[in-house]
């Protein structure tokens, strides 16, 4: 069979600047065709967009389209995502994708740009600063850390405590790490002596290291420069031209400190002027991005792409119009920040170039067609009496091949249902580029000249030749009218030769829209013009996540004056870490201040006896005095509480391990399939929680984990794969949801994973008829289903299973009583799995006591954006800018208003504040088909707003809605304000949350805590924080009970955890708690008098101190002190001397607490060891040792061994410590 071949559509001709093309039916089409011309035209192909929605659409296309060849990058130039004028400024992750582009442009010799007609507009920086502000860094170099940390600052880079994005750094010792902008992840370089060493990237999160490089590009950190020349020269202008009042300016005074003010991005002019001589106005020396490009580009304006442009420009004339007079935040001109249309329009004008023209176009006549035809409607509707009629005419008229795209496996399962029942059976092939191979296995590339053979070669030289050569074959073919023909993969690349094209077919091939074409002959079809849409995403990355216990014990977020709790003094405030000489050798101790101003230091090598205060509001925590009873007494009642507690639990417990034979056998031939099949990469943490699942599936004694993670943060692929592990073991699976949205999103979620498999999924849902639930409660009680999913309606009486392995629950704590005690004693019987996003504190508390399994994914996902928040009163200006901008960048918005009876005059407000605005309503009064095709209309974006009660709690996933405003936040629990604030930031997009409330001094001080606790917490993966924020603003009785509430707010919810475990664990023992135990926690003291700290040299930053002092002194055994070392010099460089003899007085400590050894102190002239009353040491060895060496060893009393021995050297105290030990262990 002759090879497919794809036509060049018409390209500007010499001696023509303009070739017009007729607008296809859809932009996906229209990305066909760009990607036919790039690979025929000589330079890069410059493609301008209405707006970002179809710049990121024309995008996506573009990359499945082109999946696999390398040849023609599609290289994005982002837009701010901001509003002209903004105060915002954009995130990093956007300006390193920009200033990327940038840097690439100019070398860019064949390809395809995205740009949205108003980002093409903007004014940026010229190719000097880019060019000439960016340098190289590589392994060998020298490098001056101070001259090198100044020259990071004047490049805009952010000097910060720990470098998480992109354009930070930060100086460790002997270490720089910085995050390059335009770089993938950060890089660690360090020196030895003035040389750089090693150049190693690393992972943000966990600070580990991954791979070495050798050198690095360093590109300016932001897209203005921060250098004192400009910055001078910009405040002259600010004084000078604006005669702002440079003492109430807070743009005047950030930028004087050389901060870079928020929105600085919007005075990018103002950074590159030049002067031409005394008394003359400086001229503006920007750059516009065909600067970059080049004279060989050759530019496409989509359709709109005027009235998009004169549309920008009116907004941002109006937008300055409004905000011109703040004297204290001066603004530039329009002209000055962006190229008029009239400007762009002279530009384009003198450029070769494509216009692609609407059918409405006045000279439509003149634009040639490119050989597409429109798709006619071809609905499938699966419960008609002929649901394919439609498509099945199509398929007998059409004389090419057909191919059905689909979003995922589980739709393209769908539709092939469907299809089998009206007699259609497409083959399945597994993506669109196998559709678009011939059998001998062919991709885009240029035809070589006829005579022309280019042997595969793995040589730059030779790719470099041949590309060069396929560059002149393009040319010559497009001034000849031939068409390209696609290159031969190498061999064990390409297709089968015996495979013949389909000529229908079904693949998952995420495109936006259908398109026929002409040549080649084929129509696609994709599932949304068939089905209900459904939103693709990017692939994600891996990245390491972080241990459970670090996260919620975490003493790193102390602030000064805080409540925290010393086991055997009591409640305190903290008052920072401070250097004291003890014995005559400086240590670092941590301050804390009790009632009558009494101090208590204590050294950090104890600090495993203080944990953070929760159980009750920093204010109301009691503040206990030093050597007093009110705390001996307040810990005793805890511990009495504690220990019934624990007797409870543990019988629960009990009755459920008792009950053996629930293994399940986990078909790891099967599983793997299962697993790949997952769309996206897996975090650590969320392996880490598949793995335990598993292993407790496989486990005789019935699971019961509790998944926390953040919304968005993958939870849900947990409970799949432990559900298929289920499921494919013959074990049936029951998956309870708090409401009927979230259960069907979950049944598409689940279907979709399952397709290839044959395992059945359905749901129990109110949007079924009581004849079809019927019918599906009779498939569950013989077998037929085996995954079921639903509401509490799954734990009614009548739902009886055949075999039930596994129950996964959604969100436990939206369940009331009654389903919480069903659930109880479904728990018992079968493998439980709980996800959750914010914990409630109860089961935090169990979990942590080890009677539920904890699994934590603290780690989001890659180019996932804390969400932005702000709590503010109602405010038309700053409603109608955040509606603006959302709409701006093709997004959508949630407005929660949980008052249904006002809620339709809250639509007309909103219509009459933002009349651009589509608006939809959703609310649980309204009928559950029509609440279900409002939430579906707005998924597909048919209304771009959706205004709603708290029904949206646990809704849908809309990953385009990236902005939330809630009315009246203070009625909300933290908890909830959380869940809600979850609904927006699940793209790669910044998302904005406003809560709105009324005059602050008229809310309650709780709901002003909550409110304050959300604001802070606008990090990633808060939930756990939040749960303890909880229990400080509502008290700890309404959420764990009053019995134990009392003790809680007393101790504190860390120090009753800790006492809850070791209640537990003495249960398990069989030994009765003791209630005055606080040995067990305090361990040993050991003292050498050298010293032993973390010199704030080697880390300045305090914070990072005391959660390492912290990780130090409650590391379990050796191993984990070791970790702890290796990952502290990857982090910071090699350990000083006095961080040497922390560690290793650390690990002596391991040692004697084996032993039975309260203290070991040892000084220039001996020591001492102090005993346990019931040490684990065998009293001959003590008698032997004073027997043989009388001069060294003496009692000194029946509890103390003296040693009498000259030791002046750390080094001698350290090698007596280690013997002394090993002599007094059991042989």
């Amino acid at each position: 069979m002759a090879p497919l071949s794809f036509p060049v559509p018409p390209l500007p001709k010499s001696g023509q600047l303009r070739a017009f093309w007729r607008a296809p039916a859809s932009l996906t089409a229209l990305a066909w065709h760009i990607a036919c011309a790039a690979a025929a035209h000589r330079g890069p192909l410059l493609v301008v967009a209405r707006d970002n929605q179809s710049a990121h659409q024309i995008e996506a296309d573009l990359h499945t389209l082109l999946a696999g060849d390398g040849s023609l990058p599609v290289v994005p130039f982002p837009d701010w995502e901001t509003l002209p004028y903004d105060q915002f400024s954009p995130h990093p992750d956007i300006i390193s994708q920009r200033l990327s582009a940038l840097h690439r442009l100019p070398t860019l010799q064949q390809g395809i740009v995205v740009v949205p007609v108003q980002t093409l507009m903007q004014r940026v920086a010229p190719l000097r600063y880019i060019v000439g502000g960016s340098f190289d860094l590589r392994v060998g170099q020298r490098l001056d850390l101070e001259a090198e940390k100044r020259r990071l600052e004047s490049a805009g880079y952010r000097n910060v405590p720990q470098v998480m994005d992109p354009g930070d750094f930060a100086v460790r010792g002997g270490l720089l790490d910085v995050y390059p902008m335009g770089a993938d992840t950060p890089l660690r370089i360090e020196l030895l002596d003035e040389d750089i060493d090693s150049i190693r990237a690393f992972d943000p999160e966990s600070q580990r290291s991954l791979d070495h490089v050798q050198e690095v590009k360093m590109l300016p950190g932001r897209e203005v420069p921060m250098d004192d020349v400009s910055v001078e020269r910009v405040l002259a202008t600010l004084r000078e031209r604006f005669d702002v009042d440079t003492r109430r300016s807070a743009l005047y005074q950030d930028l004087k400190a050389r901060l870079a003010p928020s929105g600085i991005e919007y005075y990018l002019p103002l950074f590159f002027q030049e002067a031409r001589s005394a008394g003359t106005p400086a001229r503006d020396a920007t750059a516009t991005l065909f600067d970059y490009l080049g004279e060989t580009v050759l530019p496409l304006l989509a359709p709109g792409v005027g009235a998009a442009a004169d549309a920008f420009w009116a907004q941002t004339q109006n937008r300055y119009e409004q905000r011109r007079h703040d004297v204290e935040r001066p603004l530039l001109a329009p002209e000055e920040l962006y190229q008029a249309p009239d400007t762009l329009r002279e530009t384009l004008n003198g450029l070769p170039r494509i216009e692609v023209w609407a059918a409405d176009h006045a000279r439509i006549d003149d634009a040639q067609a490119l050989g597409d035809q429109p798709l006619p409607p071809l609905p499938v509707a699966a419960k008609d009496a002929a649901p394919a009629e439609a498509l099945k005419s199509f398929l007998g008229s059409y004389a090419g091949r057909v191919l059905i795209a689909a979003d995922s496996p589980g739709r393209r399962e769908a539709l092939l249902e469907v299809l089998a029942a009206a007699g259609l059976k497409p083959e399945v092939i597994p993506n669109f580029a196998t559709f678009l191979a011939s059998p001998t296995g062919r991709r885009w590339r240029e035809a070589p000249d006829e005579g022309t053979a280019l042997a595969p070669s793995s040589s730059k030289k030779a790719a470099a030749s041949a590309s060069a050569s396929s560059a002149k074959a393009a040319q010559a073919q497009v001034a000849s009218g031939r068409t390209l023909t696609p290159t031969p993969l190498p061999a064990g690349e390409g297709l089968d030769s015996d495979i013949a094209p389909a000529r229908f077919a079904i693949a998952v091939a995420p495109l936006d829209d259908g398109f026929a074409l002409d040549d080649p002959h084929i129509a696609v079809l994709t599932e949304r013009q068939l089905f209900p849409e459904r939103a693709g995403q990017p692939r994600r990355t891996r990245r390491a996540g972080r241990e459970p216990e670090a996260i919620i014990r975490d003493l790193g977020e102390l602030t000064e004056g805080a409540p925290i709790v010393h086991e055997d003094h009591g409640v305190g405030r903290y008052r920072g870490l401070i250097v004291l000489d003890a014995g005559g050798m400086p240590g670092e101790f941590l301050e804390i201040e009790y009632a009558k101003g009494d101090r208590l230091y204590v050294p950090v090598a104890q600090l495993h006896l203080i944990s953070r205060y929760s159980g009750a509001s920093a204010d109301t925590a009691p503040l206990h005095s030093l050597g007093g009873e009110q705390w001996s007494k307040a810990k005793r009642r805890a511990a009495e509480k504690v220990r019934d507690v624990a007797a409870e639990l543990l019988e629960i417990q009990a009755r459920r391990r008792a009950r053996a034979g629930l293994a399940l056998q986990v078909d790891r031939a099967m599983y793997e399939p299962f697993a790949a099949g997952f769309p996206f990469e897996e975090t650590t943490d969320q392996l880490a929680a598949i793995e335990s699942t598993l292993r407790d599936l496989a486990s005789s004694q019935p699971m019961d984990r509790v998944v926390c993670g953040d919304v968005g943060f993958g939870k849900t692929e947990v409970a799949v794969r432990a559900a298929f592990a289920a499921a494919s073991a013959g074990k049936q699976v029951a998956v309870l949801v708090p409401t009927t949205l979230l259960a069907e999103q979950h049944y598409r979620n689940f279907r979709d994973r399952f397709a290839d498999w044959p395992l059945r999924v359905e749901v129990l849902s109110r949007f079924k008829s009581a004849k079809e639930i019927k019918a599906e409660l009779e498939k569950v009680a013989d077998g037929g289903i085996d995954v079921i999913i639903g509401t509490h309606r799954l734990l009614q009486p009548d739902v009886k299973f055949k075999d039930l392995g596994l129950v996964v629950v959604d969100e436990e704590q939206r369940f009331g009583v009654r389903q919480k005690e069903a659930l109880k004693a479904l728990r018992a019987n079968v493998h439980l799995l709980t996800l959750t996003a914010t914990p409630i504190p109860r089961t935090l508390n169990m979990a942590m006591a080890g009677l539920r399994d904890l699994s934590i994914i603290a780690t989001p996902p890659p180019n996932r954006l804390a969400v932005q928040t702000f709590v503010t009163a109602w405010d038309n200006a700053l409603l109608r800018e955040a509606f603006q901008r959302e709409l701006a960048r093709g997004g959508q918005l949630y407005f929660l208003h949980n008052d249904v009876e006002s809620i339709g005059r809250m639509q007309r407000e909103l219509s009459e504040l933002v009349p651009e605005a589509r608006i939809g309503i959703a609310h649980g009064q309204m009928p559950e088909r029509e609440l279900e095709r409002v939430m579906l209309d707005f998924q597909k974006q048919r209304f771009n707003v959706l205004l709603s009660t708290t029904i949206i709690e646990s809704g849908i996933d809309i990953p385009n809605a990236n902005t939330i405003v809630i009315n009246r936040a203070d009625r909300f629990g933290l908890a909830q304000l959380h869940q809600l604030r979850g609904r927006v930031g699940r793209s790669h997009h910044r998302a904005y949350a406003y809560l709105l409330v009324p005059d602050r001094r008229s809310i309650t001080g709780d709901a002003q805590k909550r409110l304050d606790a959300i604001a802070s917490m606008d990090e990633l993966g808060a939930g756990f924080t939040l749960a303890t924020h909880d229990l400080e603003i509502r008290g700890a009785g309404e959420l764990l009970g009053e019995d134990q509430s009392g003790q809680m707010a007393e101790v504190g919810f860390s120090l009753y955890t800790e006492l809850l475990e070791r209640a537990v664990r003495s249960i398990r023992q069989g030994k009765l708690p003791d209630l005055d135990a606080g040995e067990e926690a305090r361990g040993a003291e050991v003292e050498l008098h050298v010293p032993a700290l973390i010199p704030d040299d080697y880390l300045p930053d305090v914070h990072t101190r005391l959660t390492l002092y912290k990780r130090i002194s409650s590391a379990r055994d050796s191993e984990q002190l070791r970790e702890l070392q290796v990952e502290m010099i990857d982090r910071f460089g090699l350990l000083p001397e006095a961080v040497k003899h922390l560690y290793a007085i650390a690990e002596l400590k391991l040692q004697a607490n084996t032993l039975g050894i309260r203290k070991l102190e040892l000084g220039e002239n001996g020591g001492r060891i102090v005993f346990e009353s019931k040490p684990n040491i065998d009293p001959m060895t003590i008698i032997q040792m004073i027997q043989k060496q009388p001069r060294l060893y003496a009692m000194d009393g029946p509890d103390k061994l003296k040693l009498k021995l000259p030791l002046p050297e750390a080094a001698d105290r350290f090698n007596a410590a280690r013997g002394l030990l090993a002599a007094l262990s059991p042989r």
